[in-house]
């Protein structure tokens, strides 16, 4: 991507430090009308703003789409129209208008599909993510004594931790028998999918479950999960992966590359709001094979759910699964997201990701690499893998200031990004809303900043 990025500077004869640049990818990105589908928060409305540091017409510097999408503009007029349709109509909402609240979350599983790399039967729209994560591990985790471990990251996000081991303690089990641990080796910052292969050919027949996520939340990293899925079924394990930090920002087979099972959120990078709908995926090979071990009238089939005798008609797959019917308000935020992404394609939206990300690691490590000889010189240290294929969009840097020092200057000056404990500061160019400028712009205001938290 470098090499693209100079050949472009030699055309332009300009430094690839030069805003000139920006400005010319962004005038040649193809992708550039998506974001004026999103309302971008100007700098005055971020409450933690200095007003004397910024200009308050423009908009705010927004790099935490990996924490918390932007809102589509349609969201509004889609939730308003349902409020409108309650407020008319009441309980007939449930089977008439444009999105019958009975059904409506499934009109928008098709686009889903299309996001993970799966088979419309293949996906649900249902719940929180720690839900289903617990839903489907209720299921596809059945410890034997010999076969009886859940292999996981060092690091995972909380909630997978917590979900993992209250399942493990479920089954009567002891963390320390049964939760096995990958983490990065000594003096790394990731782990080495040869070392996740390794552990599994080691501890395979003892492994139950392979649980990963699709993008590790702390690191950034993209892990190999067509490597990791073959290697587990190799062994007996079945596999499965939390897609929060992956749907909507890493190009997804689930299907093809056979994964048993994944869950996601949709508010980070599906843009669907604070708490918003969130997905499953079960491989259609598992369709009548595995079945759910909570069932809910939202399970039941379609057509006969009506008939209400308690006889259950259970669907195949992920969507007999369903517990509930969903919140329309949530629905109506997702769909107007969905339909942004249906105007493009996720390899379109890759190709300008790994453009953009790789711009803003130039420029980062153009300015702030780390100098010997010069030991007073700030310095910010990517822990991110540098091979965009081991990597989403996102960027995670450490600094040499202190980083809560650093994170708060920026917020004075209209950056939203993203800070981590211990010691990371999470930056993410999101492709459908963010610009090549958005990155320039980072990068002055990063040396503001750094140089004001050092005062």
């Amino acid at each position: 991507m470098m090499e693209r990025i100079l050949s472009v500077c030699e055309k332009l004869k300009c430094s690839p430090t030069s805003p000139t640049l920006a400005e010319h990818l962004d005038q040649r990105d193809h992708l550039r009308h998506l974001r004026e589908l999103f309302i971008i928060p100007k700098t005055s409305q971020l409450s933690k703003v200095d007003l004397s540091l910024v200009d308050s017409s423009e908009d705010c510097i927004y790099f935490a789409g990996n924490s918390l999408g932007l809102q589509p503009k349609n969201t509004k007029k889609y939730i308003d129209e349902e409020l409108e349709k309650w407020a008319k109509t009441g309980v007939h909402g449930h089977t008439e208008g444009s999105r019958p609240w009975a059904w409506a979350e499934e009109t928008l599983e098709e686009m889903m599909a299309k996001i993970v790399g799966a088979k419309t039967e293949e996906v649900a729209l249902m719940n929180g993510l720690t839900v289903n994560l617990h839903l489907l591990m209720l299921s596809f985790y059945k410890p034997t004594p010999k076969r009886h471990k859940i292999l996981l990251e060092d690091k995972a996000f909380p909630s997978d931790h917590y979900a993992i081991e209250s399942q493990i303690r479920l089954r009567g089990l002891n963390m320390s028998d049964s939760m096995l641990i990958i983490k990065p080796r000594q003096g790394e910052d990731v782990i080495r999918t040869e070392d996740i292969v390794s552990l599994i050919e080691r501890e395979g027949e003892s492994i139950a479950l392979v649980m990963l996520s699709g993008v590790q939340y702390y690191s950034g990293q993209l892990f190999d999960m067509e490597t990791i899925t073959t290697a587990g079924h190799s062994k007996g394990c079945f596999v499965g992966f939390d897609c929060a930090h992956a749907v909507g920002n890493a190009e997804l087979r689930l299907h093809d590359w056979n994964v048993d099972f994944a869950c996601w959120c949709t508010y980070k990078y599906m843009n669907s709001g604070a708490g918003g709908l969130a997905g499953a995926y079960i491989h259609e090979r598992h369709a009548h094979s595995i079945k759910p071990a909570l069932t809910g009238w939202w399970g039941h089939d379609l057509k006969t759910r009506f008939l209400m005798n308690n006889e259950m008609d259970l669907q195949p797959g992920v969507n007999g699964f369903r517990l509930s019917n969903q919140p329309i308000l949530l629905v109506c935020p997702l769909q107007a997201s969905l339909e942004i992404f249906n105007q493009t394609t996720m390899k379109d939206l890759r190709s300008k990701s790994v453009l953009l990300t790789a711009y803003l690691e130039f420029l980062i490590r153009h300015y702030y690499s780390r100098d010997p000889s010069d030991p007073d010189r700030p310095s910010v240290h990517i822990i991110t893998p540098s091979d965009p294929q081991q990597r989403g969009c996102q960027l995670s840097l450490s600094f040499s200031s202190p980083i809560r020092a650093v994170f708060e200057e920026l917020e004075k000056r209209g950056v939203a990004c993203d800070m981590r404990e211990p010691n990371v500061l999470r930056v993410a160019p999101v492709p459908l809303y963010n610009s090549f400028t958005d990155v320039h712009r980072f990068i002055t205001v990063l040396g503001s900043a750094l140089s004001a938290s050092r005062q």
